[in-house]
């Protein structure tokens, strides 16, 4: 409606309406140069499939357009190199693939308040901004110099992406009062950044993957509102003690992949409200692995809730002990340790081996430098742990725990009693874990009850009776109401307690299943889920493959896991009445449509199983046989003995659930 009242003010010449939209107007407009005072808007929509259409611009394209306060153009492609005139009534410049160099002499911006550049061929930055609030430059390749901007006192957001050859940020960045956001991401080649920051309202400031920015600039005023220091990949040698003097709010500084980091300032503790320091998700290839030395003052930081110290080669234990330890002062949430190794001088590569894997055991022989009372996170993945210990039970708040790539574990005992995820990744010398038999059968009760997940996947040597008993329904109903709980390990077959069942011969990415009324739903306190999961032989695998289950198309549960060639895996998952009411509430007539899928075509499915719960099961142990380990296949969930084999079937009807059978109808896989 606004747009055919606009195109009614001139039908026939485009360039003496208020505003323009429609493409092939633009292009006209533009490349005729037939714009007029008129025109106060101009945003570029390009039609479906024309993304490569080229707009031929002058010189002269923008001349007449005196009264132009509006130009944005997402998608289109330019030619020039130069504009002799550009409207100084613009209040937006939003525009990807700028062909200009350089923006018109006679055009300074005192009303222009949003500017930002996608993909420009702009080669340096400067003007009269004075209203100037956001200014952004993404993939600008040919940016290498962002000059005075002292004008700019109404800049709140300065944001710098990919703008591989930008040299030089001048010094007067550094004095913007209002702004609030400064980010600069993967400028490669910046050497030179403002070396004193006097940034009254700054919120946020990101220096990431600056990779040849080697000092960090003196503070030089109290910044009240800094909340948020990102620093990742940049080769900074040492932080100011201003930044814990001057930054009160400082909630999270992130210190991942500073390799030439050597020291932090001892006024670290100065900072009352920080969290996180030194994140565990930026600690990957090398974080900081300079570091000599924790400052001790880091034990009295009281706020701080995740510290990791991954990958840190050159920080000795006794080191770490005095900085973060034997004190009651930090409390921690989550502590990452991996990788972390004593400094000293190994005599071969053999040894430093050794010694990666043997430095972090004193951990856990010596955990009386956390606090129990607070730690929710411990990773202790690639470390030469043998066996849990003990004293892993008075960690009472802890709800992760870490042992992935652990070569050397051989058996989990002891777990702390609220657990709620637990990561066992590729431990290929773990056999004994007697727990994760008794949490899977929900047939007498298990210390675990608030593990939710358990990750298995590569542990070929553990012997577990895992799924070996079909749920017990009065257990179920009276001890578990309100959450799953899932597993995968090695494995390659479904429990043949299993009452609907699909054998997939294709290796397709998903699977389905339909169980038809009646259906009693009233009845029903709990659905067992599982899948035989393989990696698809024609495609690498990714990192991780997620897989989900639905009924009737709402999602119930998902979970993530890394799969391994050549071996296949048991998805296993419990779901009980609060996770499921809601999703049975309203089903499609007498039907259950439970659909199997991966977010991933690398990952294919070998067959799938539904069994469902009800409050009146007969409450008989049918225990599956003993499990058995193959070097190959891993955990092999065998047949249940009984007279008439029937594990061919899609349906297995037990003689003590027959009137359940007869009145669930049958399982038609689809």
């Amino acid at each position: 409606m606004g747009r055919e009242i606009v195109r009614k003010e001139s039908p026939k010449e485009p360039g003496a309406r208020s505003r323009l939209w429609f493409h092939e107007d633009i292009r006209h407009v533009l490349e005729e140069n037939t714009g007029t005072n008129n025109v106060e808007g101009i945003e570029v929509i390009l039609p479906e499939g024309n993304d490569h259409d080229m707009i031929r611009l002058s010189p002269k394209s923008f001349r007449k357009m005196k009264r132009l306060r509006f130009f944005k153009s997402h998608g289109a492609y330019f030619s020039g190199r130069s504009l002799d005139y550009l409207s100084n009534e613009l209040r937006v410049l939003d525009w990807s693939n700028c062909p200009l160099q350089s923006l018109p002499s006679n055009f300074h911006g005192e009303k222009l308040f949003d500017f930002k550049l996608y993909r420009g061929r702009i080669q340096e930055i400067s003007g009269q901004f004075k209203n100037l609030t956001t200014m952004k430059f993404f993939e600008c390749k040919f940016l290498t110099k962002i000059s005075n901007l002292s004008s700019c006192s109404s800049l709140k957001e300065l944001d710098i992406r990919d703008c591989e050859n930008l040299v030089k940020v001048h010094d007067s960045i550094g004095f913007l009062n209002k702004l609030a956001r400064l980010r600069l991401y993967q400028c490669s080649n910046m050497k030179s950044f403002p070396r004193r920051l006097k940034l009254r309202s700054l919120e946020v400031l990101t220096l990431f993957n600056c990779s040849k920015l080697q000092t960090f600039p003196e503070i030089e005023c109290i910044m009240e509102y800094l909340c948020f220091i990102s620093l990742l990949g940049t080769p900074i040698k040492e932080l100011p003690s201003s930044i814990g003097y001057l930054t009160p709010a400082l909630k999270e500084l992130f210190l991942g992949q500073c390799t030439k980091l050597m020291r932090l300032p001892s006024s670290i503790h100065q900072l009352p409200n920080l969290k996180v320091l030194i994140s565990p998700n930026d600690c990957i290839n090398g974080c900081c692995k300079d570091l000599m030395r924790l400052p001790i003052s880091v034990s009295h930081s009281q706020h701080l809730k995740s510290l990791s110290i991954e990958n840190f080669t050159n920080l000795a234990k006794e080191e770490i002990g005095l900085s973060i330890g034997y004190t009651n002062g930090l409390e921690c949430s989550q502590i990452i340790l991996s990788r972390t190794i004593k400094r000293s001088e190994p005599e071969s590569s053999a040894e430093l081996r050794q010694q990666l894997l043997s430095s972090l055991y004193w951990y856990l022989d010596d955990f009386s430098f956390y606090s129990s009372s607070t730690l929710q996170e411990l990773d202790l993945s690639w470390s030469a742990v043998v066996s849990v210990p003990p004293r892993m039970k008075i960690y009472v708040e802890l709800r992760i725990l870490r042992l992935c790539h652990c070569e050397k574990l051989q058996e989990i005992l002891h777990l702390p009693p609220n657990i709620q995820e637990l990561y066992v990744r590729e431990c290929f010398s773990l056999e004994r874990f007697p727990e994760v038999s008794t949490k899977f059968q929900f047939y007498t009760s298990c210390g675990l009850r608030e593990l939710r997940w358990i990750d298995l996947s590569g542990c070929h040597k553990l012997v577990a009776n895992i799924g070996s008993q079909v749920p017990n329904p009065s257990f179920v109903e009276e001890h578990i109401q309100d959450h799953s709980c899932g597993i995968i390990f090695p494995g390659n077959k479904i429990p043949d307690w299993f009452s609907h069942t699909k054998e997939i011969s294709n290796g397709d990415d998903s699977c389905e299943l339909d169980i038809s009324g009646p259906l009693y739903l009233e009845e029903i306190i709990g659905i067992v889920f599982c899948a035989v999961l393989g990696s698809h032989p024609d495609y690498p695998l990714g990192p991780f493959s997620g897989i989900c289950v639905s009924i009737n198309g709402n999602m119930l549960v998902e979970a993530r896991f890394y799969l391994y060639r050549g071996s296949d895996h048991v998805y296993l998952n419990y779901s009980f009445p609060e996770c499921i009411r809601q999703l049975l509430r309203y089903p499609t007539g007498d039907n259950l449509r439970f659909r199997f899928y991966c977010d991933s075509y690398k990952v294919m499915f070998k067959s799938c199983g539904v069994h469902i719960i009800y409050k009146h099961e007969e409450d008989e142990n049918l225990t599956v046989g003993e499990c058995s380990v193959d070097s190959s296949n891993g955990i092999q969930l065998s047949k249940r003995r009984r007279d008439n084999e029937d594990s061919n079937l899609e349906f297995n009807g037990y003689p003590q659930h027959k009137r359940r059978s007869q009145d669930l109808g049958n399982s038609n896989a689809t």
